[in-house]
């Protein structure tokens, strides 16, 4: 009878120590969000330098607009600026009409260099799908692998492209992502994270940038390539002099 008493109390001591959470990924996309600044993001000003360009977010009351500043050989700065209406495009302060053919691309472009520096706000967005792949890891830490995927309906010109984030299973950060995209024939690239920090509230990192040295890939399997050496860095995704300026909640 003794030895039939241990014998349960170890059972519930072991499936006790085991008894990880098992969450959705919803779950996990919401816990991501919230560490690296939550509702802070809804009402906020962020504004970086990236290759020679300085943006500008602004979100605040359900209304968004997300600005390039761009400064030719010649000195002229062209303003272009994104909101829930539309493209607008100033070239040294005066309006500058954009070719109907041209606005998707600078749209895309502008839209696509946020995207990465604001992750993981906006992997809530209606368009967006989740999928929990698997638990695994890399370099010794361990993640939870999801999948992300977009609606045609609000998913921009690259619904397409699909999309994986390894979160620390522990921090609930995202150290590495992957996507996929369509354009000029396609491919896939892998992106480590780096030199994390908080500015106000939010969190930012940097990205060392890779693709895969073979054709023998998928979005799914690119990790084992990671860890294999099998990825070229092909560049770093820095923003620098980040600032954040947090808004006014009341609308």
């Amino acid at each position: 009878m003794r030895t039939s008493l241990l014998l349960c109390v170890l059972a519930l001591i072991l499936t006790s120590c085991n008894n990880e959470p098992n969450y959705t990924a919803q779950e996990i996309i919401d816990k991501t969000i919230k560490v690296s600044g939550g509702e802070l993001y809804k009402s906020a000003q962020i504004t970086f330098n990236f290759r020679d360009n300085v943006y500008k977010s602004t979100r605040q009351c359900n209304k968004f607009m997300l600005e390039r500043f761009a400064t030719d050989s010649t000195g002229q700065i062209t303003h272009d600026m994104l909101d829930n209406d539309g493209l607008m495009r100033l070239r040294d302060g005066k309006p500058d009409k954009v070719h109907d053919t041209l606005i998707a691309k600078i749209s895309d472009g502008i839209n696509s260099v946020h995207y990465f520096a604001h992750l993981p706000y906006g992997l809530n967005d209606a368009s967006v799908n989740k999928e929990l792949v698997e638990e695994t890891s890399l370099k010794d830490t361990e993640y939870y692998k999801i999948k992300v995927w977009f609606n045609q309906d609000g998913g921009g010109t690259d619904y397409q492209d699909v999309y994986m984030y390894w979160i620390n299973k522990k921090r609930f950060t995202i150290d590495y992502l992957a996507y996929t995209y369509e354009v000029n024939g396609g491919g896939i690239r892998f992106r480590e994270a780096y030199n994390a920090r908080t500015v106000n509230g939010l969190r930012f990192v940097d990205y060392k940038n890779y693709k895969p040295k073979t054709k023998d890939y998928s979005i799914t399997t690119i990790d084992s390539l990671f860890k294999n050496n099998q990825l070229q860095l092909l560049s770093k995704i820095e923003t620098e002099d980040v600032s954040v300026e947090l808004l006014d909640k009341d609308c």
